[in-house]
C-alpha cells in the first residue's frame, strides 16, 4: 500500500508534528519525494529518494501540501496523511495563498498594477466573466480552467486593494462567503427540509429577505447587467415574492398584450416591454434566456443568414450582420417599477425621470429595468498564478 504523507504548505518551520512522526516510523527506504527545497529537506532530517513513475508498492510519498494532493489525484488507492478531504483543502488553500502574494508583490513591484484601482480593474473583470461563460459554452475542461483562473486572479486582486485600503483581506472576503453560504443553506447545515431545487431557491429568497428587511426585492439590481439578464433575474426577484406567471400559456398572453401595443406605439418602451415579455415566457417554458454573447456560434449564424436575407429598408442593408459582428443599439428605458416601491430616476436619461403610464402595472410583470448592455480549484490558481508572473496576466 502506498501512503502519501503532506509536508504541509512548503515552509520548513510550518511541517506538521503528525507528518514528522510518520517519516520517523516509515520503513528504511520507503521513503520517496519529488524534488524538495534544501531547507524543506532539512526539516524533515532525511533524504529521500527520488519519486518515480509507477510508485513502488509500500512506499511513503512525502511532498508540500499542493503537490501531495496532486499526487494522491493519481492514485486513487493509496492512503494520505492527512485524509483526502482535509489535504485538497490544505492544496487549495496554499495554491490560492500563492496567487494572493503574487497579486502582493504586482502591486508594489509592477508599473502597471501599481496603478490601478477597484475602478479600472472591474471592467476587466466582467469580461473575463464573459470569458468564463464562453469557456463553458465551449465544452473545453482546459478552457475552463484556463479561464476560471483569470477570474479567480480578479477576485484575489480586488482583495488586495481592499486590504491596502484597510477594510477586508482575502481571508475575510472567503470567510464572510462561506458563512453567507451557510446560513442560506439550512437544509444543509440546519434541520431546514427542501424537496427540491424549487424550494431550495425559495429557502435563499427568504433568507435574503430576513437579512435585509429594509430592502424591496429588486434590491441589488446590478444596472450593467445586460438586457436579457438583467430582466431574468428581475423577474426571478417576482416570482420569489409570489409575482409569477401560473404557466407559459399566460406569459404568452401578456407576451401577445405588449406587441400589440408596441405595434400601437413603436417606443423604446414599448419595445422594452416585448423583450422583457418574451423574457418571462422563457422562464414560463423553464429556459433561461441566453446572454447575447452567449448563443454557440452555429446559432449566432443562423440568425445572422436570417437578418441578411430581410429586404432592405429605407436605404439600410444588412451586410453588418455577419456571423462573428456584433452591434449594439441604444440602451433602453430605465424605469424599474419594483413592488411597493416609486419609479425612479434614470441617470441615463436627459430629459428628466420617466414617468408611469397610466396603465396600471401587473404585479406578476414588474416593470424592469431594460438594458443592453478539467483541473481542479488548486490548479485553476495555480495556472493564474503562473500568468501573472510571466507577464501574460489581464486583469480581465
Amino acid at each position: 500500500m502506498i501512503r502519501i504523507v503532506a509536508l504541509g504548505p512548503g515552509d520548513p518551520d510550518a511541517v506538521p508534528a503528525a507528518a514528522l512522526a510518520a517519516i520517523d516510523a516509515a520503513p528504511p527506504g520507503a521513503i520517496v519525494a519529488p524534488p524538495l527545497d534544501d531547507a524543506l529537506r532539512e526539516a524533515i532530517d532525511i533524504a529521500p529518494a527520488p519519486l518515480t513513475i509507477p510508485v513502488a508498492d509500500g512506499a511513503v510519498v512525502v511532498a508540500p501540501d499542493a503537490e501531495a494532493h496532486a499526487i494522491a489525484r493519481d492514485l486513487p488507492g493509496a492512503t494520505t496523511l492527512p485524509s483526502r478531504e482535509a489535504l485538497r483543502a490544505r492544496a487549495i488553500g496554499a495554491r490560492v495563498a500563492e496567487l494572493a502574494t503574487v497579486a502582493t508583490r504586482l502591486r508594489a513591484e509592477c508599473p502597471w498594477d501599481r496603478l490601478q484601482t477597484a475602478a479600472t480593474i472591474v471592467p476587466h473583470t466582467v469580461e473575463e466573466a464573459f470569458e468564463v461563460a464562453e469557456a463553458v459554452a465551449s465544452g473545453d475542461p482546459a478552457h475552463q480552467a484556463d479561464e476560471i483562473g483569470d477570474l479567480l486572479f480578479q477576485s484575489v486582486f480586488l482583495a488586495a486593494l481592499l486590504e491596502e485600503d484597510g477594510h477586508a483581506d482575502l481571508a475575510a472576503v472567503a470567510r464572510g462567503q462561506a458563512d453567507k453560504l451557510i446560513s442560506r443553506h439550512p437544509h444543509v447545515y440546519g434541520d431546514r427540509a427542501a424537496a427540491d431545487a424549487g424550494a431550495v431557491v425559495d429557502i435563499w429568497e427568504q433568507r435574503k429577505r430576513a437579512e435585509r428587511p429594509d430592502e424591496g426585492i429588486f434590491h441589488e439590481l446590478p444596472p450593467g447587467l445586460p438586457a436579457l439578464a438583467y430582466a431574468a433575474k428581475a423577474q426571478k426577484r417576482a416570482a420569489a415574492a409570489g409575482f409569477a406567471f401560473p404557466d407559459v400559456a399566460a406569459a404568452l398572453d401578456k407576451l401577445d398584450e405588449e406587441v400589440g401595443e408596441v405595434r400601437a406605439d413603436p417606443g423604446q418602451h414599448e419595445v422594452g416591454d416585448v423583450i422583457f415579455a418574451a423574457v418571462a415566457v422563457a422562464r414560463a417554458a423553464g429556459w433561461t434566456p441566453r446572454l447575447p454573447c452567449g448563443l454557440p456560434p452555429p446559432a449566432s449564424a443562423r440568425a445572422s443568414r436570417a437578418l441578411r436575407a430581410w429586404p432592405p429598408r429605407r436605404g439600410r442593408t444588412s451586410s453588418r450582420c455577419r456571423p462573428g459582428s456584433s452591434s449594439s443599439g441604444t440602451r433602453g428605458s430605465a424605469r424599474a417599477r419594483s413592488i411597493g416601491e416609486p419609479p425612479k430616476p434614470d441617470p441615463e436619461r436627459s430629459h428628466g425621470p420617466d414617468h408611469a403610464r397610466p396603465r396600471p402595472p401587473d404585479p406578476r410583470f414588474p416593470r424592469a429595468a431594460h438594458r443592453r448592455g478539467g483541473g481542479g480549484p488548486e490548479q485553476w490558481c495555480h495556472g493564474a498564478r503562473g500568468r501573472a508572473i510571466g507577464r501574460e496576466h489581464r486583469h480581465a
